[in-house]
């Protein structure tokens, strides 16, 4: 048997025996967790002379996380904010974003091309807004989570346009005053529950000011403004909100993340929305915009990241560092169809170089393929933009390959069809590849910001479970192997708005959508055995 079968049957076997486990590490009573070993305490059941997965490994089937290691549960502004049950519409709704207008105009909810298909509106969302202190009662008590991923929304902070406006003073008379002040309270009821706060600065959407969505999928040669593809004012105007954002709250948060997966704007908002995935302004084979807005993308990552730098100045957490600065990204392994066909690997490592290294590497390493030709220019001003990786990992892609580029007017690497590729094959011992991958070629330490198994949200969550522990058996997996790998956020705390897909059930929490009531689904067990066992690292299955 091969090594990599072996220890793919390995942690299978060991997924499956913690599975077991899972229910070993409480009494019969529900609240025995307070009887659990602490962060620092030690078992006295390790056999260090016969232990050969590392010190994390404790010699009894415990897989103990490293001391610090983050485990939570993450969430974006836009996805869960919208939808409160008391709160006034004013105060609730974002109406100034463009993901906002995308899905309420008429001119977008009623064309196919646009593929707003959710039937929902943004409004029906799960209310956290208002019921933010609820939920992290849930990920601090029940799920005994120490971390928690959220997201800001600029087109709340700035309401209304910030070009011309410079100055931390000057942007907060211009700053909506409520939305800054429930920031505020939000870091401040993760501090009182101890959760340590991963930021993202951007999922998405962009004020209006800045991005006309409805008005350029409608007319694009005459909108006017075009986000990212007007590369020079919204770079500019993202980093002025990155560095009033970390000035404003440095001394409450230290992990900074600028963008949510680039490419899930690039992709279906220039080249092909569909109904799995849209973004504004939703159009098809503009193959000069997808390279201006990936180039922008990149060159507002960078300049980001300087700002969060020069304006947070604090150590919120006390760890002797004032920030770090990272960026979320999906990564997924690629492997030919045909492992023989030399066209199918060629194909495989094209596709997995577009997919997941052409931004990683211009912001971690400075080379900067603007032709997307695998043909690199080294640019200091990018290089060393890159404190961490946050990889969302979800599946692995299997691609066949072509003799020729398929859109030669986008890249040459085109060797293969996008619309055949399988996308979306569950394949856990991919979250240790990539994290591997992660530290050894951009050299920076990995959080797992976002995972979890439901392609379809009508799957059995009994599956996802088992997702769930295979996964992190296979990062635990990693850490013992080296790894510098620092956290991982389950997607999601609670059923959220899905883009153009509306509401979904993908929450450790499902949401009533009537009344907002949260429920409980069987993986928040599973889930907090993890977090308070494995963490604690006194699992005995």
């Amino acid at each position: 048997m091969s090594e990599f079968r072996t220890k793919s049957l390995l942690l299978v076997l060991l997924a499956i025996s913690l599975l077991v486990g899972l229910t070993q590490c409480h009494s019969d009573d529900d609240d025995a967790g307070d009887d659990a070993a602490g962060p620092g305490d030690d078992d006295d059941n390790d056999n260090d002379d016969n232990d050969d997965a590392g010190d994390d490994d404790a010699g009894d089937g415990t897989l103990k996380f490293p001391d610090g290691f983050l485990f939570g549960a993450a969430t974006s502004g836009f996805q869960i904010e919208m939808g409160c049950p008391s709160l006034s519409p004013d105060e609730c709704t974002d109406s100034h974003s463009d993901w906002y207008e995308f899905v309420t105009s008429p001119a977008t909810v009623d064309d196919p091309l646009a593929f707003v298909v959710g039937g929902d509106p943004a409004t029906v969302g799960p209310g956290h807004y208002e019921l933010y202190e609820a939920d992290l009662d849930r990920a601090a008590d029940e799920l005994k989570h120490n971390g928690f991923r959220l997201g800001l929304e600029w087109s709340r902070i700035f309401p209304t346009s910030t070009i011309g406006v410079t100055g931390h003073e000057n942007l907060l008379a211009v700053a909506d005053a409520a939305a800054v002040a429930h920031y505020h309270q939000v870091f401040a009821a993760l501090r009182e529950r101890g959760l340590k706060p991963l930021v993202t600065l951007n999922h998405y959407t962009l004020p209006r000011w800045i991005h006309d969505g409805v008005g350029c999928h409608v007319d694009f040669k005459n909108c006017s403004p075009r986000g990212w593809v007007d590369q020079d004012v919204t770079v500019a105007e993202i980093a002025k909100y990155a560095g009033f954002v970390a000035r404003e709250y440095g001394d409450e948060v230290d992990l900074w993340a600028t963008l949510n997966e680039p490419l899930a704007v690039v992709l279906p908002g220039y080249l092909y929305p569909s109904d799995s995935r849209s973004n504004p302004p939703a159009l098809f084979l503009r193959f000069n915009e997808f390279k201006t807005v990936m180039a922008a993308m990149i060159e507002g990552h960078a300049r980001m990241v300087d700002a969060v730098r020069a304006n947070d100045t604090v150590d919120a957490d006390g760890d002797g560092v004032n920030n770090q600065v990272g960026v979320v990204y999906a990564m997924s392994p690629a492997v030919p169809k045909d492992p023989d066909s030399e066209l199918d690997r060629q194909a495989a490592e094209n596709v997995f170089y577009l997919w997941n290294m052409v931004f990683l590497n211009a912001v971690a390493l400075g080379r900067f393929d603007e032709n997307l030709d695998g043909q690199t220019v080294y640019r200091e001003d990018l290089a060393h933009r890159l404190d961490f990786v946050g990889l969302n990992y979800y599946a692995r892609i299997t691609v066949s390959g072509l003799p020729f580029s398929l859109l030669p007017w986008l890249s040459p690497l085109m060797t293969f069809n996008p619309i055949t590729m399988r996308i979306d094959e569950i394949y856990p011992r991919g979250i240790y590849e990539m994290a591997v991958l992660i530290n050894e070629k951009l050299g920076v330490p990995v959080y797992i910001t976002e995972n979890n198994g439901r392609s379809d949200p009508a799957d059995n969550w009994a599956k996802e479970k088992r997702y769930l522990v295979e996964n992190l058996s296979w990062l635990w997996y990693a850490i013992e192997q080296g790894a510098d790998v620092r956290g991982y956020f389950y997607w999601s705390l609670i059923d959220n708005y899905e883009w153009n897909q509306g509401m979904k059930q993908y929450g450790l929490y499902e949401v009533d959508p009537l009344t907002k009531a949260r429920t409980a689904r069987d993986i928040v067990a599973e889930y907090r055995a993890i977090a308070e066992c494995l963490y604690l690292g006194n699992m005995s299955p």
